[in-house]
């Protein structure tokens, strides 16, 4: 029986995903451990996800771990991961894709139903993302945005305490840890309008390039079309030279039409684009040298 060690954070959403692996693991026959390896980005608590995000630090100590051979499979969320992998790992696999959405969690004093997003005026929205925060600029110029970190039910209590008057959330990550929503107004914010992080809701299965056995048990559980559909988008992130730091969504729906939004910088407001094509090669190419072109036009 083929023995594997996962390596996975230790926030409850992490721990969510390992055992999702690990339950699938265990179908194919294997048996599994799950150890818990804090980062960088759990240890540090007062920068804003701008400052951590896409640079590996919610990652790299996990992927040292595979390279030290004390782990041998790292899941990650996909869109955490730095575009450019480290010598000697790859990604055998990836999940299904949960619904890539995000989410705006309104606190009920906060509604306002003739506003859009039945926000009221000069509302307090709490994220820490580059990318939603532009997009925010986009749709409501009118409300404050504050910076929001911890892990999602951590999140979601600073909304319910009255830190803010609502937030930003994937929804992936809320229906898999099926977390109660009811006390709060919840809009699901269409990924083709408000777009998500490239890969977001999909799961990446990190090993050691040299693994070829476990290479091949994880090949039966990839998403090829998944798989296809998340290159466009982080070929784009990567071309773009930016992590989440950037604010860029990507998203390539089923259909194959791309939407992106894009900003040189937080503060200003996003732009928005569609792309419709019968074939995805060398697409991410056409759509970052467009952006170059826009933002040096600009």
């Amino acid at each position: 029986m083929t023995h594997i060690r996962i390596g996975s954070r230790g926030s409850e959403l992490a721990l969510w995903q390992a055992n999702h692996v690990r339950r699938q693991l265990e179908q194919l026959g294997c048996s599994v451990d799950i150890i818990v390896i804090k980062t960088q980005g759990d240890a540090i608590q007062h920068l804003s996800f701008d400052k951590l995000e896409g640079k590996g630090f919610f990652t790299k100590e996990i992927e040292q771990a595979l390279l030290d051979n004390t782990v041998d499979l790292a899941v990650h969320s996909h869109k955490d991961l730095e575009t450019t992998p480290p010598v000697g790992l790859i990604i055998a696999a990836v999940s299904e894709r949960e619904d890539p959405a995000d989410l705006l969690l309104v606190s009920k004093n906060a509604v306002d139903k003739d506003n859009i997003w039945m926000l009221k005026v000069g509302a307090v929205v709490g994220t820490s993302s580059a990318r939603r925060k532009s997009q925010v600029i986009r749709f409501r110029d009118d409300v404050e945005i504050k910076d929001l970190r911890g892990n999602v039910p951590t999140r979601i209590q600073k909304l319910r305490e009255g830190h803010y008057d609502a937030i930003l959330l994937a929804k992936a990550g809320v229906d898999r840890l099926q977390i109660d929503l009811s006390e709060f107004e919840v809009l699901r914010l269409d990924p083709t309008e408000f777009v998500p992080a490239p890969a977001q809701g999909v799961l990446a299965l990190q090993i050691r390039e040299s693994d070829t056995e476990l290479c091949t048990i994880l090949q039966r559980m990839n998403h090829p079309e998944v798989q296809q559909r998340i290159n466009v988008e982080r070929k784009v992130l990567n071309l773009m030279q930016g992590g989440c730091q950037l604010p860029l969504g990507v998203y390539c729906d089923e259909e194959h039409i791309v939407y992106v939004s894009h900003a040189r910088h937080w503060e200003e407001c996003s732009s928005w684009y569609e792309y419709a094509t019968d074939d995805l090669e060398g697409l991410a190419e056409v759509i970052a040298e467009d952006l170059r072109q826009t933002t040096a036009d600009e």
